[in-house]
């Protein structure tokens, strides 16, 4: 995802291998390519424009189109939006690091988007960082996943909600590895531009708070059974 929202540097906190799973399907509508930030005239998007996309490509197949300088208005915007933060030049150093490097694939701006928010916080020094691209692991759906955790020797597979649908537990239970949800506290931290909001880009959290921002990340999880009665008393 592209500067995405708090949860997933809540996911990062909580492993020791991070996989970019960059070479699945690229979705339009999604937030491969896009975040909300919050500003004076509420929520706005960051969008990161594409080149020649077609049904059925992958996410590491998707190439950003470079015929406008698309950088210079993000940043004018996060300028703008964040002016009064307190913050806000950590931020700008941050986004600009990102915006200053030539990319060409939205995986590698994804990618680098997401490796420089843990650089700042310093979530990098006791985690790793893959591309599934990179790893040269056959196959598709739970078994794919299951095989990249085996891969790097691991028991626990942290993930957040989205896979709750399609994902074979009782399979990673089988091979030994337990799945984990995200129980996403959702913690309100001091924030411009009326009530607050969790689903903002993490550029939010840099401006307004700062490096202390790293103790908003606390989230812990639930087992994937716990997780799945907990849904169905909800939607009940």
């Amino acid at each position: 995802m592209f500067f995405p929202w708090i949860g997933i540097f809540e996911q990062i906190r909580l492993c020791d291998h991070f996989v970019h799973y960059d070479d699945v399907q690229f979705s339009k509508g999604g937030f491969f390519n896009r975040v909300q930030i919050k500003t004076s005239d509420g929520i706005r998007w960051l969008t990161v424009p594409l080149k020649d996309t077609r049904h059925g490509q992958n996410i590491n197949e998707t190439a950003i189109d470079s015929s406008s300088n698309w950088q210079r208005k993000h940043l004018e915007l996060l300028r703008q939006s964040y002016a009064r933060a307190p913050f806000k030049a950590d931020m700008l150093e941050v986004a600009e690091s990102v915006y200053n490097r030539s990319h060409r694939e939205l995986a590698e701006l994804s990618a680098d988007s997401v490796e420089s928010v843990c650089r700042y916080f310093e979530l990098d020094r006791t985690r790793k960082f893959h591309r599934s691209s990179q790893l040269n692991i056959p196959g598709s759906g739970t078994e794919r996943v299951l095989a990249i955790v085996r891969h790097f020797g691991g028991t626990q597979y942290v993930t957040g909600h989205g896979a709750k649908n399609y994902f074979g537990h009782e399979m990673a239970e089988s091979m030994g590895i337990a799945v984990e949800y995200i129980d996403y506290c959702k913690t309100p931290y001091p924030q411009l531009h009326g009530a607050f909001t969790p689903f903002v880009s993490i550029l939010d959290l840099i401006a307004n708070v700062g490096r202390d921002g790293l103790k908003y990340l606390h989230s812990t999880t639930l087992n994937w059974q716990t997780f799945l009665h907990n849904e169905r008393v909800k939607a009940a």
